[in-house]
């Protein structure tokens, strides 16, 4: 028993040393030098205030910003996870109906069919994009609360348009809370 407990026990504290502790600081210190950005949380820091984290939804509900995607957990990256909730559940079809009906709320004008991504959430309930038609289906109401024109709000639209990754997957987005810094005047 001796002979067999010793030759596993120096194999397991050395595979800790290895993948526990060598292997963490050498990806983290890799990550470190490479992308310090995004290993620091891609964190979004002007004039020492930090605004949140581009990678990270954030949670607007004010007519005066663009909306984001749903999110499962309420923006809380700590708990991100999805729904995972099917198509024909319940729980779904009643946050699908609330956020059309908040949506029709807030702009009861706005005759144009509802983009998708803005009445459900992302895989990780954590997306800060949306689709370009999600942004532009908002520009009205952000424009009249903000008393701007319609033309100028596009215009901040297209500037914060996120092409294809890599120039062919996926579609264009729009980092929302790049968008709403940006119509605050702090981007």
């Amino acid at each position: 028993m001796n002979s067999q407990l010793r030759p596993a026990l120096t194999i397991f504290a050395l595979l800790t040393i290895i993948t526990g502790v060598i292997y963490p600081l050498a990806v983290t210190g890799v990550a470190q030098l490479v992308f310090p950005n995004q290993a620091n949380g891609s964190l979004i820091i002007i004039d020492e205030k930090t605004y949140g984290s581009e990678l990270i939804g954030q949670q607007f509900d004010d007519p005066k910003y663009f909306w984001g995607r749903l999110s499962a957990v309420n923006y809380n990256a700590g708990t991100s996870s999805g729904s995972n909730y099917g198509p024909l559940n319940p729980a779904l079809m009643e946050m699908v109906q609330a956020r059309v009906d908040a949506l029709k709320a807030a702009d009861s004008e706005n005759a144009l069919p509802i983009p998708v991504d803005l009445v459900t959430a992302s895989a990780s309930g954590l997306d800060p994009h949306i689709s370009v038609d999600a942004a532009l289906y908002q520009v009205g109401r952000v424009a009249s609360s903000r008393g701007m024109s319609e033309a100028d709000v596009v215009a901040l639209v297209n500037q914060y348009t996120e092409g294809r990754q890599f120039g062919f997957l996926g579609e264009a987005t729009v980092n929302v809370l790049l968008l709403n810094l940006a119509l605050d005047g702090i981007e």
